[in-house]
């Protein structure tokens, strides 16, 4: 239950956080392509900041960081 963002305020803020830099890679993405500076360091800002989130299921060999869904759907341009 500690993996929950209703009692983790910090865990919450970064998984906030991750959400909007999945956005401005999607936005600089679709404006520079792939190969863009910029959207290469928003890329790797993006999963840093993931990579901070515990994971889902701790001892599964396929889980992920928790809050993954809404993160990824903000680098798809899907929210």
């Amino acid at each position: 239950m500690s993996d929950s963002f209703a009692y983790n305020t910090q865990q919450a803020k970064i998984q906030g956080l991750s959400v909007q830099v999945g956005e401005l890679f999607a936005n600089l993405y679709k404006k520079h392509g792939e190969d863009s500076e910029d959207s290469l360091r928003a890329l790797e800002a993006y999963k840093s900041l993931r990579r901070l989130l515990p994971r889902e299921n701790k001892w599964d060999g396929e889980s992920r960081h928790i809050g993954a869904t809404a993160a990824h759907k903000a680098t798809q341009g899907a929210m």
